[in-house]
């Protein structure tokens, strides 16, 4: 938790300045005397803090250490947003299939998009100065949701949807 405060301070650029052991240990809250050695400190304090950030938190980060000679004296860190799941879910979504509620594939839904865009009776839900496509790609928008639907149903109708 101390690591995803420290380094969302950075949201911004992406990436952490140097910070030193001293600082980070501050920062952290382990004091000077514990995980004296480098490989138990990056073992039971920086791996273990970097493991729960990249699972339960919306980032994914990765660490450089730098070092004068042979000793560790810093750490800089560098992260990215992960990708959102609910842009996942809707890609894996067969276009060919019928929507659980609208019963219209996604051919079918950009089709009569069209033809309704041209319809004078669906005037009142243009947006001034949009052209036929933008307005039919916000129709076939509109045709997902399931109480449009059933608004525009009597229209569709009229173009010959079954």
């Amino acid at each position: 938790v101390r690591l995803y405060e420290i380094l969302i301070a950075w949201r911004s650029t992406g990436k952490t300045p140097l910070i030193t052991m001293y600082d980070f240990r501050q920062k952290i809250g382990v004091l000077e005397t514990e995980y004296k050695r480098m490989y138990d400190f990056k073992k039971y304090v920086l791996d273990i803090a970097l493991k729960q950030v990249n699972e339960h938190t919306d980032i994914i980060v990765k660490v450089e250490q730098h070092k004068t000679g042979r000793s560790i004296t810093g750490f800089s860190f560098s992260f990215k947003q992960k990708k959102s799941a609910t842009h996942s879910v809707e890609s894996k979504r067969d276009p060919n299939t019928l929507d659980l509620f609208s019963k219209i594939t996604d051919k079918q839904r950009h089709l009569f998009a069209n033809k309704l865009s041209e319809l004078p009776e669906m005037s009142k839900y243009s947006q001034g100065t949009e052209s036929y496509q933008q307005f039919a790609v916000r129709i076939a928008a509109m045709l997902q949701d399931a109480e449009k639907f059933k608004e525009l149903l009597p229209l569709l109708r009229k173009l010959g949807f079954q």
